[in-house]
């Protein structure tokens, strides 16, 4: 395949969404051809598990929520993301694969193997290039979301969780940036949006120079 496949992540509140809007029309003014997507949701079915799921208010079975992913994660690399990576298109993702093995791995507690194991078998393999974590304290993420959940944005389930949950998500990313610290860039949250987007850009573009 001869496009990038570049992925944002971080907990709740982070403000990685609004750093892919910005960035995203930074690199279409430098003339990049760049496809923007979303998990959950980024392909017609997904975008109906996405409502089913978070939108809810039945009770879900963590492993309903795991296979559930699975699922949209599936359809949306077959689909979307592996067609426009052989059409040499650069494709951002807000969250990948990285989000299950943080949120339903340490999140919910599901075993690394188990998570690995159906990471794997709904991305067949298919690993982002690049990985923007953003990063911020928990305790700051959640009264963003509380500021938030003021505004006419429409809460869903993984808005109800307790802080605990959202630590031990944010030590696993952290975990992962360790991990493979040639793909993940930390980026620092806790800073004005502008400063944010100037992180981003430079480190995205001299990605994309290299």
């Amino acid at each position: 395949m001869g496009g990038k496949f570049i992925t944002l992540e971080g907990i709740d509140g982070s403000g990685k969404s609004t750093q892919l809007r910005m960035l995203t029309g930074e690199l279409r003014q430098l003339k990049y051809d760049i496809l923007t997507t979303m998990e959950p949701g980024g392909t017609p079915l997904g975008r109906r598990l996405r409502e089913a799921f978070l939108e809810t208010e039945e009770t879900v079975a963590p492993i309903a929520e795991l296979l559930l992913f699975a699922a949209d994660r599936a359809q949306h690399v077959e689909f979307l993301i592996k067609p426009a990576l052989k059409e040499n298109r650069i494709v951002i993702s807000d969250r990948y694969a990285d989000a299950t093995y943080a949120y339903q791995g340490a999140g919910r507690g599901f075993s690394k193997e188990m998570v690995n194991q159906v990471i794997e078998i709904a991305t067949g393999g298919l690993k982002p290039d690049l990985t923007l974590f953003f990063d911020l304290p928990v305790g700051k993420a959640l009264k963003r979301t509380s500021k938030n959940d003021e505004s006419d944005r429409k809460n869903n389930r993984m808005d109800t969780e307790e802080s605990d949950f959202y630590v031990r998500v944010r030590d696993a990313y952290l975990e992962l940036a360790e991990r493979d610290s040639n793909r993940f860039r930390i980026i620092n949250a806790d800073q004005p949006v502008e400063v944010v987007h100037s992180d981003v850009v430079k480190i995205v573009t001299d990605f994309l120079g290299d």
